[in-house]
């Protein structure tokens, strides 16, 4: 079935308070989608972030993102007043998310609402029953997150011991410590949870499906390396044994090096993959669909020992393949993913994602660098998914401005485009993906909106500016929904469910 979508971060969406959030303007957008023959939204990683504001290096491959909790909403539920939210700064410029005003003052309002909440037994059986359903890994989070906030944000492997290696008599102690830290950290992840359960209710009513990334690695410094080290390559004192990186290549003579720890395949294959089943699962509380993250790593990983300075001294290891897949089907049933297969596509690569029958990926910009680019459209299948760029590229607008003359020549030779126009000529790169004749084209909205570098999501191997584009309010039009909407229909994508007439 030939559908579409649009890709467009939560913290992309305009609001009062700074950065994207459950609020009326994403049931707008969701309604934008609808109108606009769209059957997919996707979207980036929801989890909470830590330093360098990246979703793909969570807290925890659990929890939600509080900053996600629309204060609006909170409002409409009588834990917090206009004129509290109103006295709060949250940002200079509405088009870049303030990630320092962000982290200083939404927690502030967060606890106003938080001690309503418990003050007026609001909704407590509720409450109570979300806690005793997350347990499995809420507690840990909310112990995890209140001693980082006590201790400054040092990462946990820089606590003392006791607290470092989860003495039980040192976790009671504290836990009675931090008991209201911790009730708290509850209620934000209670409040995420309800809010995004029915925003995700209401796009799936009006016949749209979420599509969320799922990062392959964790952050070192996460709950889920303090609570699961055995899930991990680690030593005796909590110390990664091997880190992920990227091996020296033609772009980088030291290659990369990440940083993540890496998993311990051999002793999870053991246990029936059973932290990777849990995570799944909970990510399908989040999704319709998951796209994961570098799906290389399923294939073969690239191992650095760690201390290393660069990633000249790693090796390439073997991961576990369709084993995992195999035991994921059996314990949750059929799997609905994406593969993130962009870089060195390998016989091994490409053999796992034949085997899977998970779709991969198609990015247009990759695809005009020569006739026989493994991204051009002539190469594609029915079990892809075609885009013109993703979060980590610029928006198209200006990768047709940065690219040469002869680059720009071949695009417009074999997309039958003489518009001069930059415009115009990213709108004819769209349509060449609407054309293609993969299953399921996604579309970053800065591209139909013909923006650009300003509007870039990501730029990999660069710390800062990343995780900040905002649209302004107000900016889709009517016009922008029916120019949508007749390539959806012109190219046969409008969402089979849906009422034509």
């Amino acid at each position: 079935m030939r559908e579409s979508g649009i890709l467009f971060p939560i913290f992309s969406i305009p609001s009062k308070f700074g950065i994207g959030c459950f609020s009326k303007e994403a049931y707008d957008f969701v309604d934008f989608l609808e109108g606009a023959g769209q059957g997919y939204w996707q979207i980036l990683p929801v989890g909470p972030t830590g330093f360098g504001n990246s979703p793909y290096q969570p807290f925890s491959a659990f929890a939600g993102n509080p900053y996600f909790i629309s204060p609006e909403k909170l409002i409409e539920e009588g834990l917090l007043t206009w004129d509290e939210c109103n006295a709060i700064k949250f940002y200079d410029d509405e088009t870049r998310v303030d990630y320092g005003a962000i982290y200083e003052n939404r927690d502030n309002l967060l606890e106003i609402a938080y001690k309503r909440f418990i003050q007026s037994d609001k909704e407590t059986k509720q409450f109570k029953a979300f806690i005793k359903k997350e347990a499995g890994w809420l507690e840990d989070y909310a112990l995890f997150t209140s001693i980082k906030r006590k201790l400054g944000g040092i990462p946990w492997y820089e606590w003392e011991d006791k607290l470092k290696k989860r003495d039980p008599e040192a976790l009671k102690k504290i836990k009675t410590e931090l008991k209201d830290d911790i009730e708290f950290v509850y209620f934000k992840q209670y409040e995420f949870d309800r809010q995004y359960r029915k925003l995700r209710e209401y796009a799936n009513k009006k016949n749209v499906k979420i599509i969320g990334d799922m990062p392959f690695y964790v952050s070192l410094d996460s709950v889920d390396c303090w609570a699961h080290p055995d899930v991990f390559l680690m030593d005796k004192d909590l110390r990664p044994k091997v880190v992920a990186g990227c091996a020296p290549d033609a772009f980088s003579r030291t290659g990369q090096l990440w940083g993540n720890p890496i998993y311990d395949w051999k002793a999870l294959s053991k246990r029936g993959y059973d932290w990777w089943a849990d995570r799944i699962k909970r990510n399908y509380d989040f999704y319709d669909v998951i796209r994961i993250d570098h799906f290389h790593g399923f294939c073969e990983y690239y191992a650095v020992p760690y201390g290393e300075k660069t990633a000249e001294n790693g090796k390439m290891c073997k991961g576990p393949g369709m084993d995992l897949f195999n035991v994921l089907t059996d314990k949750i049933g059929k799997l609905r993913i994406i593969a993130e297969d962009l870089g060195n596509n390998t016989p091994e690569n490409e053999a796992l994602l034949k085997e899977s029958g998970f779709p991969g990926m198609k990015v247009l910009q990759y695809g005009f660098t020569s006739w026989d680019s493994y991204y051009v459209n002539h190469r594609h299948v029915n079990n892809c998914v075609v885009y013109t760029g993703t979060h980590d590229n610029t928006p198209t607008r200006a990768w047709v401005e940065e690219i040469n003359d002869g680059e720009r020549d071949f695009c417009r030779r074999y997309i039958n485009s003489m518009n001069s126009d930059y415009g115009q000529l990213v709108w004819d790169i769209i349509r060449e993906a609407y054309r293609s004749v993969a299953d399921l084209c996604i579309i970053p909205l800065q591209d139909y909106l013909c923006f650009g570098k300003e509007a870039r999501i990501n730029t990999p191997g660069t710390s800062e500016n990343n995780w900040e584009w905002r649209l302004r309010p107000n900016f889709l039009s009517d016009d922008l929904k029916r120019s949508i909407r007749s390539l959806t229909e012109l190219y046969s994508r409008i969402p089979k469910e849906e009422d034509k007439e």
